[in-house]
């Protein structure tokens, strides 16, 4: 990066800091720690759950899930607006009423102490791991960027962020985030229309998109039914409900959020508009991706996007084989440019026949590239058997560093930065909550100041920030990450839900069958995934209904237990 592009990332990043520690100021209980006094405007709070949401894998990875597989990642969110309508309901009002830190409490007064446990204990399992990843993404960046080991910038970067969430609390989450989201929607409008710009000058975004289209990276819709394909319109409005329902409505960290709203009214308003907004913008956040893969139609891309990773494999006795892969790759990424060039002609003239032909040549030369790029992956594995092998996550971030003017590459980085504090500053925050409030002040020392539990409450921020730095240490092996946290979502989502619904809707169910139905389902969910039965969307729903349905069995029999020993 130039010397502007660092000015530009050190002053958004330290004014960010300063903006939180500023607004978080006078902070002496964990009613203002964890939910700022309940004093929150809806505005802030759609902002708050958008930025705790859209974390720097979302800019990071998405573009490139986009670029590999096209925009049908997006149907993942289809189910979303409808799991906000009900949660503004059912979960919100509840919630408030109860007074609650965490959503974990209401738990205990429904069913029992070990249920309560056993859901927190769920949601701090999948949320610390989660958060590990988040903390590995912006480190690919500086680690890409600058050559330094990807395991002392997790630990940096991991660092950072706990004194970044330490010293602000929720306030300092909640404003700096509104003012994150304002720079990151700024700087991705712009890092949109410079793809289109940066096309050759008779391409055009109509063109592109159409080009994009035939390539069938525009396949947002996809209506056939496939248990086990992960992206359909069936697994996203059904699957992609109950996830929505299940993290926005039992996960602390966006609980928390909107527990922080000044009334049930503001709660949902900002619960709604995340409904309306979230969909479009993620929409948006692929098209990119789409247009990047356009782009490097036109323009010659690495054989292997993590170019870090290809300098490394150039210094071993590989680099000769390396070098021929990638002339191959080179040869091919020529021919593709003359090919696409042939396609928006015949786009343009409208030429059916000749778009076919065109499309056919195309797509046969990027499989040809696929394989190429395969044999370069197998020469890398070979090189470094511990490097990332898969580069979807690098793509976009290739794209803004070799392309983009001076300034606006700093900024583009700092948005990836920002958003990564934001979500990771929240769920750090929520462990923190969810460890205090649900086990450590429950079952260990219920009576004590308040300046004796906001010191507790910042020291299990500091450790649950080392336990995620050690996961961000493995999550080089995951792939593309924001497949990888969503997939991490639905091992514990669907039964967490089961939970809740069981303790609103089914009044006679009591602690002990909802408890052991938990338990039984989510050994079940284990195994369905690890047997790969389903896609992983589904585990949402089938999770769901497994509690549901064990806890109601278990309830009758236990039921009948109980008249036959009345009867004796």
């Amino acid at each position: 990066m130039s010397l502007a592009d660092w000015i530009v990332l050190v002053v958004t990043l330290a004014g960010i800091i300063l903006y939180g520690i500023w607004k978080s100021r006078g902070q002496r209980d964990i009613a203002g720690y964890f939910l700022d006094n309940q004093s929150m405007p809806w505005y802030i709070v759609l902002l708050s759950i958008i930025g705790t949401q859209a974390s720097a894998v979302t800019f990071l990875s998405a573009p490139g899930q986009a670029y590999t597989d096209g925009m049908r990642f997006v149907q993942y969110y289809f189910g979303l607006p409808l799991a906000m309508v009900v949660l503004c309901i059912t979960f919100v009002p509840i919630f408030h009423r109860l007074k609650v830190y965490t959503a974990y409490e209401y738990l205990e007064q429904r069913f029992d102490l070990k249920t309560r446990t056993f859901t927190s204990a769920l949601f701090l399992i999948q949320r610390g791991l989660s958060t590990g990843i988040s903390i590995y993404a912006p480190s690919i960046i500086l680690s890409s960027l600058m050559g330094w080991n990807i395991y002392w910038t997790n630990i940096v970067m991991g660092g950072m962020l706990i004194i970044y969430t330490v010293s602000g609390g929720t306030r300092a989450v909640s404003y700096t985030q509104t003012l994150q989201l304002v720079i990151i929607f700024t700087a991705m409008f712009l890092a949109g229309w410079m793809v289109v710009h940066l096309l050759p000058a008779d391409i055009g975004f109509a063109d592109a998109l159409k080009v994009s289209g035939k390539m069938n990276k525009l396949n947002v819709i996809v209506t056939d039914f496939d248990w086990q394909d992960k992206y359909n319109i069936w697994s996203g409005l059904i699957g992609g409900f109950f996830l929505a329902l299940s993290y926005f409505g039992t996960d602390q960290s966006q609980v928390g959020r909107y527990l922080t709203a000044r009334s049930v009214s503001e709660s949902r308003l900002g619960l709604l508009m995340n409904g309306l907004v979230k969909v479009p913008m993620q929409f948006l956040i692929l098209l990119i991706g789409a247009m990047v893969f356009v782009f490097y139609l036109y323009f010659r891309a690495p054989v292997f996007f993590n170019e870090a990773q290809l300098k490394k494999v150039h210094k071993t006795e590989h680099s000769a084989a390396l070098a021929a892969v990638e002339k191959e790759y080179n040869h091919l990424s020529d021919l593709k440019q003359r090919q696409v060039k042939e396609m928006a002609i015949a786009i343009d003239r409208e030429d059916e026949r000749a778009i076919a032909l065109t499309k056919e040549q195309l797509q046969q030369t990027e499989a040809q590239s696929a394989e190429v790029r395969k044999q370069a992956v197998d020469i890398i594995h070979k090189a470094d058997p511990a490097a990332d092998v898969n580069d979807t996550n690098y793509i976009f971030l290739h794209f803004v560093v070799n392309n983009l003017p001076r300034g606006l590459v700093g900024l583009l980085i700092a948005i990836i930065f920002l958003a990564a504090w934001g979500s990771i500053a929240a769920a750090l925050n929520s462990l923190a909550s969810t460890t205090v409030i649900d086990i450590y002040q429950r079952m260990f020392r219920k009576e004590g100041s308040d300046e004796h539990f906001l010191k507790v409450s910042r020291w299990w921020t500091v450790l649950w920030g080392v336990f995620c730095i050690i996961v961000a240490q493995f999550a080089s092996q995951l792939g593309s990450l924001i497949e990888a946290v969503n997939v991490l979502g639905s091992l514990f989502y669907g039964v967490i839900l089961g939970i809740f619904l069981v303790a609103f809707y089914c009044k006679r169910i009591g602690g002990f069958a909802t408890f052991w139905a938990a338990v039984v389902s989510e050994i079940a969910i284990i195994v369905i995934f690890l047997m790969n039965i389903v896609s992983f969307l589904w585990l949402n729903a089938i999770g769901c209904f497994l509690v549901m349905g064990i806890a109601w069995g278990i309830q009758i029999v236990r039921g009948k237990e109980k008249e036959l020993k009345s009867a004796v």
